[in-house]
């Protein structure tokens, strides 16, 4: 691997970890996927849950190694770090599926359930049906976020006994759910905590519309913290006790010792609502398969510089096609 590429080194203005993390969301880019062809599937992991994948197979699939993505809180598919590591791995040889979770996407018809940061039983279960319907047997998962700790967590919790997962790659992963809330309501990040939950509370809405009778809303304006949205209904809806007992059984870093296959994480020291610290224990630090890389700067999701050495201005998207590469 280039280790001069692994540096990363923003300019002076986007060490501001607040501008890191929003200008690479509004930043033009060709996100057209141009001619790469496209399949949507539908994998079934529940007897009334399906999740919405977009394939992006090569000519013969069975061939190359494959990608699956998995976005963040309140993402999609079509969320532009979904687009833009589309387009770099399936240039550089690899399948490509672009997942939605449950109810994203405008999949909420597809499974009565709300998603959460614990149901990593999901990507086992495409992990599975690609193995063992497709033939697949290179298959990697990359998750950005909350989607990051459901990959660490299925990795972790598959172990030795997928011999198809490949790896697993996470982009500021919320490995402690507890602790991630916790930074999130405070009042810095009020940005981002007030996006998060206004299109939690409407997305709620529109699966109330679909399956009636599911969810008392009665409390719903009043709600005015993620914590307490969680608590009172991502928690009870995803069968635990509350949103204590959620975040802390959901989050990655039971498993993470369990871990059996090449991964990396990605993540900022600066990151607003993902403390650093969380990725500095023993555990993380000498695990025989698992890599941290951390700039000092790179805010949440952002790692956004100007163009060198060949590449665009994405380096957390061009440090994970080679780590992808260089595994192979």
């Amino acid at each position: 691997m280039n280790d001069a590429a692994w540096s990363f080194r923003p300019p002076l203005l986007l060490r501001n970890t607040h501008l890191m993390t929003l200008v690479p969301r509004y930043w033009p880019r060709d996100l057209s996927l141009g001619t790469i062809p496209q399949e949507p599937r539908l994998f079934t992991t529940r007897p009334d849950t399906q999740l919405l994948g977009f394939c992006h197979w090569q000519d013969n699939r069975t061939a190359f190694p494959t990608v699956v993505l998995v976005h963040g809180l309140e993402g999609s598919s079509e969320s532009k770090y979904m687009l833009g590591i589309t387009a770099k791995a399936y240039r550089a040889g690899f399948n490509v599926i672009r997942m939605n979770q449950r109810t994203c996407g405008g999949t909420e018809h597809l499974t009565p359930t709300l998603y959460n940061s614990g149901l990593s039983e999901d990507y086992r279960a495409v992990v599975t049906e690609l193995a063992q319907q497709d033939g697949l047997n290179r298959i990697w998962l990359v998750g950005y976020s909350m989607g990051g700790n459901l990959v660490l967590k299925a990795a972790g919790e598959l172990g030795i006994s997928q011999p198809a997962l490949a790896g697993a790659l996470a982009v500021c992963p919320n490995i402690d759910p507890t602790r991630c809330a916790e930074a999130l309501e405070q009042p810095c990040n009020w940005i981002y905590h007030k996006h998060f939950l206004m299109n939690l509370k409407a997305r709620l809405r529109r699966k109330s519309a679909l399956f009636p009778d599911r969810w008392d809303l009665s409390r719903l304006d009043r709600i005015s913290c993620i914590s307490e949205f969680d608590d009172v209904y991502t928690a009870h809806d995803g069968g635990y006790q509350n949103g204590a007992d959620y975040y802390d059984r959901a989050g990655a870093r039971h498993v993470l010792d369990s871990i059996a296959v090449p991964t990396l994480i990605i993540t900022a020291q600066d990151d607003p609502f993902i403390p650093y610290s969380m990725f500095t224990i023993p555990l993380i630090q000498r695990h025989p398969t698992i890599r941290v890389v951390a700039p000092r700067h790179g805010g949440h999701c952002g790692f956004f510089h100007g163009s060198r050495n060949g590449e665009d201005s994405y380096w957390a998207e061009n440090r994970i096609v080679e780590f992808l590469r260089g595994d192979r």
